[in-house]
């Protein structure tokens, strides 16, 4: 593991220099330990130079496996230290709004019927659900789609339609629906560092026929850091949003029309855990939830009709 994280550091600074400041120690040692990784592996990690090191095939390999094999480490060091405090804890992650309305609801009635674990609620920001649970900060998490599923296995919870939002008077406004080549040419906001996925699911392209979405130009975009701000965004004419009907009715104004999307993808709602799993609170509180949520759908369904 010392080993391991000395070459992530080296390849993240790109400089041994650099690299033995960040860990504390001189230089020399943390050059013969590489050297003596590399001669262990067979390989060369770095193409080393004046100006520094770069990796080389077999160490863009070496990276990804390092940051994935030590971020398991320190998820299994956090879940044993949990597993031995003095009552059981399980801890479950969700995001602001309707994922953690849904939790409270779940934790609540599955504290009414089991006796243990004891759930603790995280509310975390965007995409910070699915790594809470990798890392090892969180037990499960409701997380909404598109998400990062590596190392992780899930249940789908909820799924109900994305519709477009726009502006009163906006060109589309008036339409009676839409399809997803209809926002061709829109500015859709998506959250900070969004990935590529996101994007191509927040602009309606994920699910793309390729001759309705023959160009190879990505979708403009535009930076948010909540819903409030893309609300904001769409009722000054900037932007265009394709939001989850719930999401989209929990921010009820004059200033903008909600618009049915015929052939956008679903948003879906879904609890994860870690892959491999064997807790056995983990696999009655995801048995729970997923059963919790299908009864409440059913509920609602039977309401609405």
């Amino acid at each position: 593991m010392r080993e391991l994280r000395y070459f992530v550091a080296v390849a993240e600074h790109s400089t041994f220099s650099g690299a033995a400041t960040a860990l504390g120690m001189a230089q020399p040692p943390l050059s013969r330990a590489i050297r003596l990784l590399e001669r262990r592996l067979g390989v060369e990690l770095f193409v080393r130079s004046a100006q520094g090191v770069t990796l080389t095939d077999a160490g863009r390999t070496l990276l990804d496996e390092s940051l994935r094999a030590l971020a398991a480490i320190e998820a299994a060091a956090a879940r044993t230290q949990r597993a031995g405090m003095n009552r059981s804890t399980l801890v479950a992650a969700a995001k602001p709004g309707i994922a953690s309305g849904l939790l409270r609801r779940v934790v609540d009635a599955f504290a009414g019927s089991h006796e243990s674990p004891v759930v603790e609620i995280l509310v975390a920001g965007h995409r910070r659900q699915a790594d809470m649970v990798r890392d090892g900060r969180a037990d499960v998490a409701i997380v909404g789609s598109p998400f990062d599923s590596r190392g992780l296995e899930s249940e789908v919870l909820t799924e109900e339609p994305r519709i477009a939002v726009v502006a009163t008077d906006h060109r589309l406004s008036t339409r009676r629906e839409l399809r997803c080549r209809d926002l061709l040419g829109e500015t859709i906001p998506v959250f900070h560092n969004a990935t590529a996925d996101e994007r191509l699911y927040w602009s309606g392209r994920d699910l793309r026929n390729p001759v309705e979405f023959a160009e190879p130009v990505e979708a403009a975009t535009t930076e948010v850091g909540d819903i409030t701000q893309v609300i904001e965004l769409v009722a000054l004419g900037h932007a265009v949003a394709l939001l989850p009907l719930s999401v989209a009715n929990a921010y009820p104004r004059t200033d903008i029309v909600h618009l049915p999307v015929i052939d956008a993808s679903p948003h879906v709602n879904s609890v994860v855990w870690p892959a491999g799993s064997r807790s056995r609170s983990v696999a009655e509180f995801v048995r729970f939830t997923v059963e919790f949520a299908r009864d409440e759908q059913a509920g609602l369904r039977r309401g609405a009709s």
